[in-house]
């Protein structure tokens, strides 16, 4: 069979569906050397991709998303590779593709925060064009979590038996390890860390609920002896970026956040093992990869406790309303300074962390493949 991909999100600066579709694509050659893949990719990636396998090709595409060129000369090269099913590795596919294909939905963030960018009439009017058409024209839908298929039923009636749950993995180089002189040495040098420190990674967005996260931090500091870092990795959005600069100034926490900005692979792993607690304060994830990898390196997690996020993190994470700032506030200075929550969370952690792996997942993935190449 010959089997599409769509990897124009591939790049070397991970984000959540960048890194999905790196470790499909890494542990299908690991897998399967009978059939054959063709990987569909953007520039500057398709001149860095190198096929992990002889079974591998690469094309290229250089259609931007959501564009238009994406849905006339990306339908007009899929029709032309004359695939036995292809994979959109998110929900922006061509709408009037007519092959075999599976479609996996990472979440539904836009429907429910459009954010600064989305508010006009057009661009909602064209996003909403293209995920129900691209939801109901797939053969297959995989959903990345349970909270994800109950979205696509009840936004998108899309039928139940048309989605299959299939988690995301956790890479096996996220292990614990014990922190160093030379290490807090070497982040200090890298990033100014001086202290130990609270850590937050993502994109920046606004349900990814960063100002709410400030807010808290500074009532701890105001209210506790409360006297670490927070850490926040992740590309400075310039859209939010302004808001969540002058929060900081507000707030008073110049000298208590740092800002990495997009960090390496090899440094986030750091960045992770060296941290005292994790803190997710979304409103909103389809999945939410980073605090498995918190547990994986074996730190404590204070989370939300809204959408997929307790589905993921089972009891291995200090739970609070991402609403109520008070409440996030107390659930942060648990990780931080109960011992006794910290070893229940990180045992928690260790424990939960077995349930994901990118294995798994490709396994899953290639039984949807199965089924409907079947069809």
């Amino acid at each position: 069979m010959k089997i599409g991909i769509d990897a124009r999100m591939y790049s070397s600066g991970f984000t959540g569906i960048g890194r999905y579709t790196f470790e499909l694509i890494r542990n299908l050659a690991k897998s399967d050397a009978k059939n054959e893949f063709v990987i569909f990719l953007n520039s500057p990636e398709f001149e860095n991709f190198v096929p992990p396998a002889s079974n591998f090709q690469k094309v290229r595409v250089d259609a931007e998303h959501y564009s238009l060129t994406e849905q006339i000369k990306f339908r007009r090269i899929l029709n032309h590779e004359k695939l036995d099913l292809m994979h959109f590795t998110h929900f922006n596919s061509p709408i009037f593709y007519r092959g075999k294909s599976v479609t996996t939905i990472h979440d539904l963030t836009l429907s429910f925060f459009p954010g600064k960018k989305m508010n006009d009439w057009l661009h909602r009017t064209a996003y909403n064009l293209v995920l129900k058409r691209g939801v109901k024209n797939a053969s297959k839908i995989i959903a990345v979590s349970a909270n994800t298929k109950k979205d696509l039923i009840k936004l998108l009636r899309t039928p139940s038996e048309k989605i299959e749950v299939v988690w995301n993995g956790v890479g096996r180089e996220f292990i614990p390890a014990v922190p160093t002189e030379l290490s807090r040495k070497q982040l200090a040098r890298d990033f100014g860390i001086e202290k130990s420190y609270l850590l937050y990674t993502g994109v920046w967005r606004d349900h990814k609920n960063i100002l709410g996260m400030l807010a808290a931090v500074a009532k701890l500091a105001e209210d506790t002896n409360f006297d670490g870092e927070l850490v926040i990795t992740g590309k400075a959005n310039p859209v939010y970026a302004p808001e969540i600069f002058a929060k900081v100034k507000e707030l008073g926490l110049e000298k208590t956040v740092v800002f990495t900005g997009l960090v390496s692979d090899e440094d986030l792993r750091k960045l992770y093992q060296n941290a005292r607690g994790f803190v997710f304060p979304s409103f909103y994830e389809g999945f939410g990869l980073p605090p498995i990898e918190a547990m994986s390196c074996g730190i404590p997690v204070a989370a939300s406790n809204s959408s997929s996020i307790p589905e993921v993190c089972s009891k291995a994470a200090e739970y609070f309303d991402p609403r109520n700032i008070d409440e996030m506030a107390k659930a942060i200075w648990r990780i931080w300074n109960d011992e006794s929550v910290r070893k229940k969370l990180t045992e928690a952690g260790a424990k939960r962390i077995w349930d994901f792996s990118w294995r798994k997942m490709t396994e899953a993935t290639w039984q949807v493949y199965r089924e409907v190449l079947e069809s």
